[in-house]
């Protein structure tokens, strides 16, 4: 059996969706999967508790996604198992592929290539997302996909997720670059904040996520993984693009001014993207 644990914060819009695509088609017995409410003011957990088993639903007032996380792994039993954001949609084709790459037991934590949808976002994020299909970090899927998946080997090594914005980037820095890996052959399907003003707004909370864990982890942040300056510099070498380039940059330089601000004064927001959620509806 696998354990999918699936942190839920207000996510009525979506959550269908996430368990329609996780347990179709999966064999009887096949998934554990269990979704914690955290602080959840609509109907999530109603929605969640119609699917019936293979869907457990744990709620918590508490609106934390870390909290949400440590429930989670409390209440499952077995390994592998995986964490996935309650707006991300995998398949159990793509479930069974990272089971299976765990199994041969030489990685310890493992993701699926990200498939980016775009048909609600407008130019500007469109072509954001363009240049970073190019970079290094799209092809690190342990954050960026919406997916994770440990052995019980590496779970033991991160123990328990502590109260930091990046959870994806926290267990990806407990492990060497040689014991964690991308899945070619799996996808999970991201989507894309709808306009610039919200792509900034999730672009602050990823970096301020990474400036946090630098401070918190500075021994383990070495395995953060390459960086994309490089291949970044690499594509000016056409013109083409130098367009989409001036976005990417715009944005990445902005949401990198807001949250080291933020880090600075010691603001602490979430800024979730409710623009592809409501896209959903």
């Amino acid at each position: 059996m696998i354990s999918i644990v699936v942190p839920a914060f207000n996510e009525s819009a979506v959550i269908a969706r996430t368990l329609d695509a996780m347990t179709s088609g999966a064999n009887r017995s096949e998934l554990d999967v269990i979704v914690v409410c955290n602080g959840c003011t609509d109907n999530t957990a109603s929605i969640a508790r119609s699917f019936g088993p293979p869907v457990r639903v744990i709620e918590t007032g508490v609106p934390s996604k870390s909290h949400a996380l440590n429930l989670g792994d409390q209440a499952a039993v077995c390994f592998p198992r995986l964490y996935v954001d309650a707006d991300v949609m995998i398949g159990i084709n793509t479930i069974r592929k990272l089971a299976q790459r765990l199994g041969r037991g030489d990685v310890h934590v493992v993701a699926p290539t990200a498939h980016i949808e775009f048909s609600t976002c407008s130019w500007p994020v469109r072509a954001y997302g363009n240049i970073r299909s190019f970079l290094p970090s799209a092809k690190e899927g342990v954050g960026g996909s919406g997916v994770y998946a440990l052995s019980e080997i590496g779970h033991r090594r991160i123990r328990e997720f502590p109260n930091l914005i990046a959870d994806d980037g926290y267990v990806r820095i407990h492990f060497a670059a040689e014991e964690r890996e991308t899945v070619a052959s799996a996808m999970s399907t991201v989507f894309y904040p709808a306009t610039l003003k919200h792509l900034i707004a999730t672009k602050t909370r990823s970096h301020y996520g990474s400036f946090e864990l630098a401070r918190a982890f500075p021994g383990l942040w070495k395995n953060k993984g390459k960086s994309n300056t490089a291949a970044l510099l690499e594509l000016f070498k056409y013109p083409w693009l130098w367009h989409k380039l001036l976005i990417y940059c715009f944005v990445m330089s902005i949401a990198k001014v807001r949250a080291r601000r933020q880090l600075y004064k010691k603001i602490r927001t979430w800024q979730r993207d409710e623009s592809s959620r409501s896209a959903a509806k």
